[in-house]
């Protein structure tokens, strides 16, 4: 094992979560064959997928929404009139924090759920199976007070966190699940925007961004830009076309948010060979994509519609080519093309390596990842195959940070442990400024070194650590751990001071903190 013990220990940071702890052999696995490991996943196209009876669709979720919104309605109005109604329980705090709710958040209780008795992750258990995310029934139960009740908007978020922090505790390898954190981020949405996007962020995730890590790039960015959760996050419901019907009967006209957003961010990138013109063109070609309301009037409540009386009516020119006027069909052929755009696929094999290898991404493997975008039609599991593939990938150094995400999980599962509640892990994200699905601008989180190393976020993962450590110190032995998480390719500094800990809480701590649990 000591030969290929580095090249398993970048298998399982750089690519994937981490090693998880127990019996599950992760790291003399990956050592066995580390390319291998880490594209083993590719080879299981459907275990990206995340199904689960508790997920509903975007319509369901939307209707349930629009009943819930109902209700707070009625209720207000029948407590004006003096009439006493219940209403709809408001959500817990974890929902919109900021930033002073996150500095006073107690550690006490973002350390709880991952600490404190949950289901142990074992070999052969629903780890790769789409449907498999019900936790081990025989963790021991916790003594805590009754819960108060929910409203659905935040039950709804819960659950889509819940089963995306299992799935990543239980995978083998996590890469396929790492390619769906970056691809989210890339095509992020906030939950901050309203009760429908809360309720909405991991169905559009589930349903916009799962489906096609492992396929085709235009796919995604279809399914991505007509998704009412992206559709509502940017506004596109509310654009019409100057010269559409809807557009002369009303006062509001063309909002051009989602179409620059398309092009800066999601596709050719700043600098990508654009225009100002070409943004306000974008924005009247998909002018009618909107999504169906409460009333249904065009389309089942909560699902994508094409609305012909908002449409721009005519033709449009958008990087030197005319679309002509063809109803939904004008927009899907302008983001056809926009997919395949040079620029495009060197945005995305630019991006693609910032986050998995360097932050300076190395000139070469852009120009050839570049090249596997454009030859294979934006192939996405191609694409990841030639990362792997790629000797940088296994050359550079691990100097890259990980995410709070990342390190909250690699935490939970060097320490073979499946969340049973998210509440304590989503304040947990909170605390260190990567609160789940809700990044500050449409340009998602940041995904530098720089970002996340800052002195105050590392002394909140200290902080974290130390409380781990205190909760689970006595019953673990560290080095044990670190044998887990990288073997022979731990740092002789970091073996040493683990044996040099005063105690086993500390030794814990300070095994969180190393380079061989912080970097990939």
């Amino acid at each position: 094992m000591a030969r290929d013990s580095h090249a398993a220990l970048v298998a399982l940071n750089r690519f994937g979560f981490g090693a998880r702890g127990g019996a599950s052999g992760d790291l003399i696995n990956a050592a066995s064959d580390p390319r291998g490991f880490v594209k083993a996943e590719l080879a299981r196209p459907y275990g990206v997928l995340l199904e689960a009876p508790a997920l509903q669709s975007t319509p369901q979720l939307g209707q349930a929404a629009f009943a819930y919104q109902d209700q707070v309605k009625q209720a207000r109005e029948a407590a004006k009139a003096g009439t006493p109604i219940e209403a709809p329980p408001q959500a817990p705090a974890d929902q919109k924090p900021d930033n002073k709710m996150r500095r006073n958040l107690s550690l006490n209780t973002v350390t709880a759920e991952i600490a404190g008795p949950m289901a142990e992750v074992k070999p052969g258990d629903a780890a790769m199976k789409p449907n498999g995310m019900q936790p081990n029934a025989a963790a021991p139960p916790t003594a805590a007070k009754p819960a108060q009740p929910l409203n659905v908007i935040q039950k709804t978020f819960r659950a889509e966190a819940l089963a995306r922090l299992q799935r990543a505790m239980m995978v083998d390898c996590g890469f396929t699940e790492r390619l769906v954190v970056f691809w989210s981020n890339h095509f992020c949405i906030s939950a901050n925007k309203g009760e429908l996007a809360r309720m909405w962020a991991g169905a559009f995730e589930r349903e916009a961004i799962r489906p096609h890590v492992l396929g085709r790039f235009a796919d995604m960015l279809k399914a991505v830009e007509q998704h009412p959760a992206m559709l509502f996050f940017l506004d596109n419901q509310q654009s019409l076309g100057p010269d559409s019907r809807a557009g002369q009967n009303r006062k509001r006209g063309l909002n051009e948010n989602l179409a620059r957003e398309i092009m800066e961010l999601h596709t050719l990138g700043v600098g990508g060979g654009y225009t100002q013109g070409d943004v306000t063109s974008l924005a009247r070609i998909i002018t009618g994509w909107t999504f169906a309301g409460r009333k249904g009037q065009i389309g089942a409540p909560g699902s994508f519609a094409f609305n012909a009386n908002a449409h721009q009516p005519g033709p449009q020119v958008l990087l030197g080519k005319t679309y002509e006027a063809n109803g939904l069909g004008q927009g899907e052929a302008a983001l056809a093309d926009i997919a395949r755009h040079p620029s495009t696929a060197n945005f995305i094999a630019t991006k693609l390596i910032r986050h998995f290898v360097a932050d300076d991404p190395p000139p070469a493997l852009v120009a050839r990842l570049r090249d596997v975008f454009v030859r294979t039609d934006g192939d996405l599991k191609a694409l990841a195959t030639a990362l792997v593939d790629s000797d940088e990938a296994w050359k550079a150094p691990l100097t890259k940070m990980r995410s709070p995400y990342d390190f909250l999980v690699a935490s939970g599962r060097l320490l073979a442990r499946v969340p049973e509640d998210p509440g304590l892990y989503l304040n947990g994200l909170n605390l260190l400024g990567q609160p789940l699905w809700t990044p500050a601008g449409p340009n998602g989180f940041p995904d530098t070194a720089a970002d996340w190393a800052a002195p105050e976020g590392m002394k909140l993962r200290l902080d974290i650590a130390s409380q781990m450590g205190a909760r689970l110190g006595p019953n673990i032995d560290p080095l044990d751990l670190l044998e887990f998480a990288a073997g022979d390719a731990a740092s002789p500094e970091t073996r040493r001071t683990i044996e040099r800990a005063e105690s086993r809480q500390q030794a814990l701590a300070l095994l969180l903190m190393s380079p061989e649990l912080q970097r990939r």
